[in-house]
């Protein structure tokens, strides 16, 4: 896990060095100067005054080479930090790009967002930490033993009885809270579900006056969130007062046996200034361990943040292109053989089965069939958004496991069932399918996406910012900007994934017509709920259950009176009684 999470220090390795070389020579020069300070306060008896000027001009010289030494580590520690959760951020994210559906899916979207939030600004503080706090601590625990042994062997030795109590106090406290923060990163994981489903569905939840459902989710999920922070903060509030019970007390102890010392030997064994050094001593111990207490905390809190970090960025996608793979499709015919799919190994049964179809270039097809029927898994195929299970799936006479993914996906234009426009101007989301295309292009699409006309009615025309999610234009506008958008990118095949089923007959009508002469090269595969919708198409295909039931023309399918008959005749027979 710290070899993965380290490749990620790279341009700041030199700052990740430095930084705890500075805190070197900081704490060596505070554990130096209670040494100098004792000389100091023995000496204010004598009448020599250039030597306490001496002593005192050595301590300014150590306090400001300390500070200085302080504000580099500081320095160093502050961009070695935030470069490093930089680094760490970009390392997720890029890898996340090549992640397939099906790895999305596995870790859930906000999961992921939690891992390159909150578990990232974890272990950046942890990293922080380890470099200047956990070299600081140690350092300055060893230094302030050894330099209390120096002064009184006897006396110095209450510090042994006093860290195996304190470390084994740390101990079961950190034993205590590491299974509860892996128990907490879970239950936020459920938490920040609870709001993005809550906030993509909130016009569903207003519809159905759910807020008072959901809020009650929430508040669950949020109690048993607060429950363990409580749980866990409670365990972690002993430390404070053992650490404070354990200090004081070494403190009284030493005063006590150091003041017996110091009268009766009247000053011979040790000295009021070495008594002023050993309590100085004494307090730096309990900084120490206090601060390594803060420590195993936040390294409880990161380790499991850390753990989840790996697991993001150590993950390969199950889709990656073959070495040498092809790189120019030659044509859009697509052939399905005997393809099989189900989206994980614990499914229970397949989402597609035994499909057969075969598809020329330039043909447009046509795919019905009821909620459920696995329409949408069979076109996400095509651009190897999914792998098939078993069977093959061919386009340019070719597997699209043979294809580079790049080169497969830009000659792939899909239009989901969900489309998304992304925060800009029209233009500027048109040309997501072709980054060069010039305005004349971009308009050109447009007419024949049948979406000019209401975008000249726009207060900037082409120049109209679009908000995010496109929550500024309707879902028929939506879905011709991205209908455009599929064909500015010129593809050899063109899906339609229900993407016109919030427009109206008319405008769906001319927009057809418009891709049969603008593209008549192109193959396109038109998913659709209204048969008038397909029922000019070359080739029509009837899906139920995850498998094709009937494939033909209107006219072969009507002769047949099977399920694309019935469907027809209550289309028809619907808008029959409506004009009546």
């Amino acid at each position: 896990m710290i070899k993965t999470l380290a490749k990620s220090i790279r341009q700041y390795k030199k700052d990740a060095i430095l930084t705890p070389l500075f805190m070197v020579g900081e704490v060596a020069m505070e554990c130096t100067m209670p040494m100098i300070m004792a000389i100091l306060i023995d000496h204010l008896y004598t009448e020599n005054v250039s030597d306490l000027i001496r002593i005192g001009l050595i301590l300014l010289a150590m306090a400001m080479f300390s500070l200085f030494c302080g504000i580099m580590s500081g320095r160093y520690a502050a961009s070695a930090s935030a470069g490093f959760a930089a680094n760490l951020r970009h390392d997720i994210f890029y890898n996340i790009q090549d992640f397939s559906f099906s790895d999305v899916d596995k870790f859930s979207t906000s999961s992921l967002i939690t891992r390159l939030t909150t578990d990232v600004g974890n272990v950046q503080m942890s990293f922080m930490m380890i470099i200047r706090t956990a070299v600081r601590s140690p350092l300055m625990l060893i230094f302030s033993v050894i330099m209390s042994f120096r002064i009184n062997a006897g006396v110095a030795s209450i510090f042994l009885a006093i860290i195996p109590i304190l470390g084994v106090g740390l101990y079961l406290i950190a034993s205590r809270a590491f299974p509860i923060f892996r128990r907490i990163f879970k239950r936020y994981d459920a938490m920040n579900t609870s709001v993005q489903e809550n906030v993509n569905g909130i016009r569903v939840v207003k519809s159905f006056v759910r807020e008072d459902y959901e809020t009650k989710k929430f508040k669950k999920t949020s109690s048993l969130v607060m429950k363990d922070f409580r749980h866990v903060e409670r365990i972690l509030t002993l430390n404070g007062p053992l650490m404070m019970f354990c200090g004081y007390g070494a403190m009284l102890v030493i005063s006590y046996i150091s003041s017996r010392i110091i009268i009766s030997s009247g000053g011979s064994q040790m000295s009021p200034g070495q008594l002023s050094s050993f309590i100085t001593y004494c307090g730096q111990i309990l900084m120490s361990m206090m601060m390594l207490s803060m420590i195993i905390v936040m390294c409880a809190i990161s380790v499991e943040s850390a753990k989840r970090i790996k697991e993001v960025v150590k993950t390969r996608s199950s889709l990656v292109s073959p070495k040498n793979g092809i790189k120019e499709v030659k044509d859009g015919s697509i052939d399905f053989d005997n393809v099989s799919f189900r989206y994980s190994g614990q499914s229970g049964e397949d989402a597609l089965n035994g499909i057969n179809l075969h598809i020329k270039s330039g043909q447009t097809v046509g795919i019905i069939g009821s909620t459920g029927s696995s329409k949408s898994t069979l076109i996400q195929l095509i651009p190897r958004l999914y792998d098939v299970t078993s069977g093959s799936v061919s386009v340019g006479g070719h597997n699209v496991k043979e294809y580079d993914l790049d080169s497969l996906r830009k000659q792939i234009s899909v239009v989901l069932q969900k489309n998304v426009l992304f925060s800009g101007t029209i233009k500027e989301n048109i040309r997501w399918g072709k980054p060069d295309a010039t305005d004349q292009e971009i308009e050109q699409v447009c007419r024949i996406a049948q979406a000019h006309d209401f975008i000249m009615q726009l207060p900037d025309g082409y120049d109209t910012k679009i908000e995010r999610g496109g929550t500024n234009v309707s879902g028929g506008q939506k879905q011709r900007l991205c209908i455009a958008r599929a064909l500015i990118a010129q593809p050899k095949v063109l899906i339609l994934d229900d993407s016109t089923s919030a427009v109206d007959t008319r405008t769906d009508s001319m927009l057809r017509k418009a891709l049969a002469s603008y593209i008549p090269e192109t193959t396109k595969l038109i998913i659709a709920q209204r048969v008038a919708s397909v029922q000019d198409a070359d080739l029509i295909v009837v899906m139920d259950n995850g498998k094709i039931v009937e494939q033909g023309t209107h006219e072969q399918l009507v002769a047949h009176g099977g399920i694309y008959y019935e469907v027809l005749k209550s289309q028809t027979s619907g808008s029959e009684k409506k004009e009546a």
